[in-house]
């Protein structure tokens, strides 16, 4: 009667620790997986920092001149020249 109670309970411990070495592969492999996601972010991230810059560089480029052309034509009423106001030069 002893030996089939401690056998139940050596049975019940092996089942156990296959149970948790089988939870810490299953862990290990979605620590790994969520790894690799978060590079894969991070590298996405850094994708999109360097558009975001270009693109903020591209808008101040645009907005500048058009800031510069719409000064030019209100506060010093400047405008573009007509055909025949278009004087050529020749160099020699």
């Amino acid at each position: 009667m002893m030996g089939e109670s401690l056998t139940g309970w050596v049975l019940l411990l092996a089942i156990m620790a296959m149970v948790s070495a089988l939870s810490v592969v299953y862990v290990k492999y979605d620590s790994r997986l969520k790894f690799n996601q978060l590079q894969k972010e991070f590298r996405e991230q850094d994708r999109l920092g360097v558009e975001w810059s270009r693109l903020q560089l591209e808008q101040n480029t645009w907005s500048s001149h058009n800031r510069i052309e719409k000064l030019a034509r209100t506060k010093l009423k400047l405008q573009a020249p007509r055909p025949d106001q278009i004087i050529y030069l020749q160099v020699k």
